[in-house]
This record gives structure tokens, C-alpha cells and sequence, in this order.
């Protein structure tokens, strides 16, 4: 496998998004395989950008994480901050 099929399996594999839709991450990695593959640069753009449009979708259909992404980290951080700040305001 080339990198490309690397990076994209990863991915796949991180979003956990093959049990959701196996066709579409058959897909990705197919078309990443052809990335790696191709000779002609035409033929590896054209492959590149059915990649991205595959691996938008996949992104969309992944599922939500539950706890533990930066985002969460980030409101976890700012609710911290609020409960001081009031606390603060009420001479706490």
C-alpha cells in the first residue's frame, strides 16, 4: 500500500465509519489505492478529487464522539471559567 491508502484506511478506521457505510470506505480506499498508483498526473488528480468528495461524505456520516474531543475540551475549559467568574461575583 502507498501512503495515501495509508492516511485514508487511518482515517477511515478513526472515524469509524465502515460499519455505517462499508461501501463508501471500500471506495475511499480503492480510489486512494489508485492515487498511490497512478503514473499520469491527470489520472491521479481526477482520482484525488473523487477521494475528497468519498472522504467529505464519510466525514458527515461519522459518528459523533461522545466525550474527549477538543471540542469538549474547549466547553469543559470555558464552563470552569464561568463558575469562577461567578463565584467571583458573588464574593465567593
Amino acid at each position: 500500500m502507498g501512503a495515501v491508502t495509508d492516511a485514508i484506511n487511518a482515517e477511515i478506521e478513526q472515524l469509524g465509519v465502515e460499519p455505517v457505510s462499508p461501501g463508501l470506505a471500500e471506495l475511499a480506499s480503492s480510489l486512494a489505492q489508485s492515487v498511490d498508483d497512478a503514473e499520469a498526473p491527470t489520472a491521479r488528480a481526477v482520482a484525488a478529487r473523487e477521494l475528497r468528495a468519498v472522504m467529505a461524505d464519510l466525514r458527515r456520516l461519522a459518528p459523533v464522539a461522545a466525550k474527549g474531543d477538543a471540542v469538549d475540551d474547549i466547553a469543559t475549559q470555558r464552563e470552569k471559567r464561568r463558575e469562577a467568574a461567578r463565584q467571583h461575583a458573588a464574593g465567593g
